[in-house]
């Protein structure tokens, strides 16, 4: 496993793995924008089918709808199958959730999991600085695993300290519950990172017990956001939690869109989740790792964050 610090770490990998592909490549992503990092994934996505690689790509219709069509189009007639999760057919049928996935599976081998997107907003230098977000970088059995199952085939035997948990429409109570079982197994620490946290009262309750009981609770939240109304709305919940201790940093040279915690030294959680409503109800990605040297990773880019 490698931690990815943002797009400008991410991207090269994503480029150069989707380069090297020779049999299938997964992509899901909620916004995938058209200009700049965006045309060299057109390009890589297309020139892979083009070489005989089976290139299936999923996009949203909200997080994409600048440029989705526009984007299907292109790697359609380049002869990958692509999928737009229609929002207004979805709203018909009475369906709030959207594919808020960021995932990238290239032979069943390297698999990138995270919460970036794909757009100029994640590199450095752009504006001001690039989003705070991060992905992982896996390869291995878990991975294999994780291919079957998009390909709705049998995952097989599990990887000892590796889950990779997916959640479809209105089934991410499944991905809440390992953070849920993660807080209240905490013992010495818990640092958090959510761009939108707007967690319900059961996970409250299970961060006010945890320092209650003498765990450094540590959250790194957004102090500049693309959505002012979640980040009002985290606020209301400051009071109650500083008063029971833990500790509230806010992130301001760019906006917060991370999506992870470390529990003691034992417990890395990172994926497109978030512990707000709206992840209970979308397609989700959560990956739950139970290995030391991944959470060192991970506790230094919340350190740097939080410092």
């Amino acid at each position: 496993m490698t931690l990815l610090d943002g797009g400008a770490q991410a991207y090269p990998r994503m480029l150069r793995a989707i380069g090297r592909a020779r049999r299938a490549i997964h992509l899901e992503v909620y916004a995938f924008t058209a200009a700049g990092v965006g045309g060299q994934f057109v390009a890589a996505l297309a020139a892979a089918a083009r070489r005989g690689v089976a290139v299936r790509v999923e996009l949203d219709g909200w997080g994409s709808v600048k440029d989705g069509r526009a984007i299907a189009a292109t790697l359609t007639a380049a002869g990958c199958a692509v999928r737009i999760y229609h929002r207004l057919r979805a709203l018909l049928r009475g369906r709030f959730g959207r594919n808020h996935r960021k995932l990238l599976v290239i032979d069943g081998r390297d698999a990138f999991i995270g919460g970036i997107n794909i757009g100029d907003e994640n590199l450095d230098g752009v504006a001001a600085r690039g989003w705070a977000d991060v992905a992982v970088e896996l390869r291995g059995p878990a991975v294999a695993r994780l291919a079957r199952r998009l390909r709705h085939q049998a995952p097989g035997q599990g990887e000892a300290g590796v889950r990779i948990w997916l959640s479809g429409l209105g089934g991410g109570r499944r991905l809440r519950a390992r953070y849920l079982a993660a807080i209240e197994g905490a013992r010495r620490r818990i640092d958090l990172a959510h761009g939108y946290f707007l967690p319900d009262p059961g996970v409250v309750r299970a961060l006010i017990a945890a320092a209650a009981r003498g765990v450094r609770v540590r959250l790194l939240l957004a102090g500049v956001t693309d959505v002012p109304l979640a980040r009002l709305a985290t606020r209301r919940l400051h009071h109650r939690l500083l008063t029971a201790g833990v500790a509230i940093h806010e992130w301001r040279a760019s906006v917060l869109h991370a999506k992870l915690a470390t529990i003691d030294d034992a417990v890395l959680l990172i994926g497109s989740f978030n512990l707000d409503p709206f992840s209970l109800v979308n397609r989700e990605a959560l990956v739950e790792i139970a290995d030391p040297q991944a959470v060192a990773q991970a506790a230094r880019w919340l350190d740097g964050h939080v410092a």
